[in-house]
């Protein structure tokens, strides 16, 4: 795997152990630095086409909006992006690493290390505390459980949902649900994060605070974010808008 450590730890992107500032001191990258290109994607299930030829750039530290009617394949492109899935044909390259050339091993350290996912639903593991939700990654990177839950319970904090901690996923509000799903998604100083629809569930005042929280938390650790929707309001964060219609994308670049 070209340029990237298979673990996905500190390493790989110069974070510091635990999370806080590059090790080397520098920041992660300028705003123009390319850390995700897609190249011609093409990718169908069964018969019938997903993606017909998108391409896509993901600039370090922005908010990118991916637009589009459902079924018109922004899912799919945020899938192939995140390593999820493979494209029929079509290449994906990570900080100049072809994800489409790596194994599923790989992608799986990947994702752990440098991604970070935010899905529609929260998709947390209903059976764990919040606080334990939000660790679990960090568990999964093999960081001791004190340390582990401490970084959790700091982006609950800054979340504003530092007071579910003790609580379990059913027993909070979807609003507050999604807000530990963010804090989970970003607990690992990811580079990039995925969002899916985010505020989906939501009604638009919750919909609005999750996009202000996770916005501002992504700008403040310069990680760039992928976001998936089909809201003009949700869209309305982003720094930079790209369309998906038939498979194939168009970029909205903001007016100088």
């Amino acid at each position: 795997m070209t340029g990237i450590h298979a673990d996905g730890g500190a390493a790989a992107t110069g974070r510091r152990a635990d999370g806080g500032a590059p090790a080397d001191g520098h920041d992660r990258g300028s705003p123009a630095e390319e850390l995700l290109v897609a190249e011609e994607l093409h990718r169908a299930f069964g018969p019938t086409p997903a993606l017909a030829g998108a391409s896509l750039t993901v600039r370090a530290g922005e908010v990118l909006a991916v637009l589009g009617p459902s079924g018109s394949g922004k899912s799919t492109l945020l899938h192939c992006l995140a390593g999820i899935v493979r494209p029929d044909s079509g290449r994906v390259t990570y900080r100049g690493a072809d994800l489409t050339a790596m194994s599923d091993r790989e992608l799986s350290a990947l994702r752990r290390g440098q991604f970070g996912f935010v899905f529609q639903f929260g998709q947390l593991v209903p059976e764990l505390t919040c606080l334990e939700n939000v660790a679990l990654p960090l568990r999964l990177e093999r960081v001791g459980r004190r340390e582990a839950e401490r970084r959790a319970a700091e982006w609950l904090g800054r979340l504003e949902v530092g007071d579910v901690a003790g609580k379990r996923p059913g027993e909070v509000s979807g609003g507050q649900g999604q807000r530990v799903a963010v804090a989970r998604a970003l607990v690992t100083a990811p580079r990039v994060v995925f969002a899916d629809e985010p505020t989906g569930a939501l009604d638009s005042l919750h919909g609005e605070r999750v996009m202000r929280l996770l916005t501002g938390a992504a700008r403040d650790t310069g990680a760039a974010v992928v976001l998936v929707t089909h809201e003009a309001r949700v869209a309305a964060y982003s720094d930079r808008e790209v369309v998906v219609r038939d498979g194939r994308t168009r970029s909205l670049e903001p007016a100088a």
